[in-house]
């Protein structure tokens, strides 16, 4: 059995589909849709809250940052995958893998903190409208973003940097068609333990934590909605948390089914 570091390693293999060729084409199509879906609709969202003086909203503001994170996210895990398609080759460089595992960790970690804020700001602007523009001004809203954003990209700088320093036994071959950090780690003979607890530490400080600020958020929310006297001013108060809550609901239910 050939041992060797992951920095050694030139070159990864991917079995991806390659053991289903029949249908493989019919994925491609697939997911060439599925991602000139997501970059357009997510391009569309962005041109039109900064074309719209309207918009220019902290709500807003942090769905344009969700649909940037959107488009990288969704590029660095599909792209080098279609390009693979097309050209044949089942194959990714060490740096490529790198990138590709960092990005994927960076912006999932950034949308679980995005959404929390998000989470706080439907709070504000529900609990505390007089306040809102005060607390949620320009400044506090760049700053959150880019905190979230930061938070993201160091988190995901630790999990990459902690995977790769780790040997692996064989050929490089991943059994998945992206460079899914649990997919790498497969590859590895030597003890993960640590970093496996990096990743447990990590992803409760991104998961639960959130979730938990969320549903306390909207604890809030709903019971100040219930208060409210007019039907009409309850159902719009509640609508502007509507876009909040499908992301919400779509981003964790597809992370606790894939646990």
């Amino acid at each position: 059995m050939v041992k060797a570091n992951l920095t050694v390693i030139s070159n990864f293999i991917f079995l991806g589909f390659t053991r289903y060729p029949k249908v493989e084409v019919i994925i491609f199509v697939l997911c060439l849709l599925m991602y000139l879906i997501t970059l357009l609709g997510n391009i569309i969202l962005m041109s039109i809250t900064i074309l719209d003086s309207h918009l220019h909203k902290p709500m807003y503001f942090f769905l344009s940052n969700l649909s940037f994170l959107d488009i990288w996210y969704t590029s660095s895990a599909l792209t080098p995958m279609l390009t693979n398609f097309v050209s044949g080759k089942n194959t990714i460089s060490f740096s490529g893998c790198a990138t590709q595992m960092y990005f994927s960790l960076a912006m999932g970690s950034t949308e679980c903190v995005l959404l929390s804020t998000m989470a706080y700001d439907r709070y504000v602007a529900i609990c505390n409208p007089l306040r809102y523009p005060i607390i949620m001004n320009k400044r506090a809203c760049v700053q959150i973003a880019a905190g979230s954003w930061m938070t993201g990209c160091l988190t995901a700088l630790v999990e990459t940097v902690s995977v790769l320093q780790l040997s692996v036994c064989g050929s490089g071959i991943i059994n998945h068609f992206t460079c899914e950090i649990l997919a790498v780690l497969k590859l590895v003979c030597v003890d993960t333990s640590r970093v496996q607890l990096i990743m447990l530490v990590i992803s409760v400080l991104l998961l639960p934590m959130p979730m938990l600020l969320i549903c306390v958020s909207y604890a809030f929310i709903l019971s100040n909605i219930l208060r409210i006297s007019s039907v009409d001013g309850g159902s719009k108060a509640f609508s502007t948390c509507a876009a909040h809550l499908t992301v919400v609901v779509l981003f964790y239910g597809t992370a606790l089914s894939c646990t």
